[in-house]
């Protein structure tokens, strides 16, 4: 059977329209409490009958460098994309990550594409487009500029129906069909309005099902709960940590969260980057920082980018991730919570790594770890 290679990896050409789903948010918890509730019967049926694993996001557990590792097959180390923002060491400015001018690797879709295979890309968020878009002569829309609100449920509902619309109309080989994480942000496992979200997926996944479609179902970070019983957030202001410690100015600290859509999460997430001056001694800094409350661990810049499969440019000298119930910010008034009308839930670090894997074909697979960016490995090449 014909194949294709893309960084590094063989694909089999698709034998039937193979479409690859990332669930933004879902850690496996909101699959499990909607199956319990009986809201979702088709996920059900994957769990119990096909192919359910759970396997590991790449780092750090936000929406670009997952959704990019996704398409592209391959961690961050190597398609060029570590967060939403990065600090450009040559000019002292944070840039945003959204542009197809910042991957260095190619994407699965873009070189099927290229290779004459019918394509199609439907992401919830716009902030994705040109990345997953970037080389594809198919079919790419943006549910979010077609007007849909952001800030809500329907976003990803009409990005999920909108692939099984263009399944049954153009039967593309292959498809990749990205959410947004509103819901998960708002409202935690087993919630109604977390169950009635994943009865909608569960009916445009099954609709995707019946027109014959191989579906392979991911998510590009999990989601956990980061405030406290009254409701406060759980959170490590590190800038005016820094700055008490070293004196104003003298390390800076990035958060890869912060993108455009800061109204659900207030740009805490848990990740940060920190730079700094030679007169800053990095290995005392280091412990310094791992001995704070609700840090998981700070890793050096040498040490991070191998440990985290990062790209080493694009990669903080100290990289910082906060526990599963904490997240990390620079200064409070950095950050506007105004907008939240639920208590936080947020992602980036450890904890939020561990992400659900399904499919409607039985895989022949061995037990070896998977990630979240082998879901077009699984559908091309393990699929029976």
């Amino acid at each position: 059977m014909r194949g294709l290679s893309v960084n590094g990896r063989t694909y089999r050409w698709p034998s039937r329209p193979l479409v690859v789903v990332c669930l933004d948010g879902s850690s496996f918890e909101y699959i499990d409490r909607a199956i319990a509730a009986g809201a979702a019967p088709y996920l059900r049926s994957l769990v119990s009958l096909t192919f359910f694993r759970l396997v590991q996001s790449a780092l750090p557990s936000f929406t670009n460098p997952n959704n990019v590792s996704i398409v592209t097959g391959v961690p961050p180390a190597m398609h060029g994309i570590s967060g939403n923002f990065f600090l450009d060491r040559d000019t002292g400015s944070d840039v945003m990550m959204n542009d197809a001018s910042f991957l260095r690797a190619e994407t699965i879709p873009a070189a099927f594409s290229r290779a004459g295979a019918r394509v199609a890309i439907v992401t919830a968020k716009d902030k994705l487009r040109r990345l997953l878009c970037h080389g594809v002569s198919g079919t790419c829309v943006s549910i979010e500029a077609t007007g849909v609100e952001v800030y809500s449920a329907a976003l990803s509902e009409q990005a999920l129906a909108e692939g099984a619309r263009l399944v049954e109309a153009t039967a593309p080989d292959l498809m990749y069909v990205s959410t947004s994480d509103y819901v998960q942000h708002k409202h935690a496992p087993g919630e109604d309005e977390a169950n009635r979200f994943y009865g909608a997926v569960d009916r445009s996944l099954a609709a995707m099902d019946r027109m014959g479609a191989t579906l392979v179902v991911t998510a590009d970070h999990g989601m956990r709960a980061k405030a406290d019983a009254a409701g406060r957030v759980r959170a490590v202001y590190l800038q005016d940590v820094l700055d008490a410690w070293l004196g104003p100015g003298a390390a800076r600290v990035v958060l890869p969260i912060t993108d455009p859509y800061v109204l659900h999460h207030g740009a805490l997430g848990s990740c940060a980057m920190v730079y700094f001056g030679a007169a800053v001694d990095g290995a005392a800094l280091v412990e310094r920082i791992n001995g704070l409350a609700g840090i998981d661990v700070a890793v050096p810049h040498a040490d991070a980018w191998r440990r985290f499969d990062l790209p080493p440019d694009r990669t903080g000298d100290i990289v910082v991730f906060a526990d599963g119930e904490t997240v990390v910010g620079t200064r409070p008034a950095d950050h506007d919570l105004s907008a939240l009308d639920a208590p936080l839930r947020s992602h980036g670090g450890r904890a939020e790594q561990e992400v659900p894997m399904l499919a409607n074909r039985p895989i022949a697979r061995g037990d070896g770890p998977l990630h979240n960016y082998d879901a077009f490995d699984v559908g091309l090449n393990s699929s029976t």
